[in-house]
């Protein structure tokens, strides 16, 4: 039987959850992900739970929040000076918003404090800090 090895393209369902149970993505109802292996295409956890595996396995992984979407970083926490946002913008914590670095890239941002002078922003990704689960099953090895 043919083993998954880096480099190959594979085709794997999967549901990823928290280590509290709760589900934050799935392949359900949706055609396999498809990607190359040890290709940095994926979080460095799934990655690694890849080589080895054979068409049709099922395993449960682990991955640390290293191994993941990284830890919190206090870096992360923007102070954003009220009077750049758009008097008619309401923001509340919990918002989501989408800036744009220097290079003219978006990336997301959940509003956590507004005060009378400041926005606070955070730009970690929202499953930066969690240890996750992923049940993997391989499809196909392409």
């Amino acid at each position: 039987m043919q083993q998954v090895k880096a480099g190959d393209a594979v085709k794997v369902h999967y549901t990823g959850k928290l280590t509290t149970g709760e589900q934050f993505d799935s392949s359900e109802g949706r055609e396999p992900l498809e990607f190359t292996v040890g290709a940095g295409m994926m979080i460095k956890g799934f990655d690694a739970a890849m080589p080895g595996m054979t068409v049709g396995e099922k395993k449960t992984v682990t991955i640390a929040p290293e191994d993941a979407y990284g830890v919190r970083s206090e870096e992360a926490i923007i102070p954003f000076p009220k009077e750049n946002v758009p008097a008619d913008m309401i923001l509340t914590p919990g918002m989501q918003l989408t800036l744009s670095n220097q290079n003219g890239q978006p990336f997301p941002v959940v509003v956590i404090e507004v005060t009378d002078t400041i926005v606070t922003l955070d730009a970690n990704h929202f499953l930066a800090g969690q240890t996750l689960v992923f049940d993997i099953e391989l499809v196909e090895i392409a």
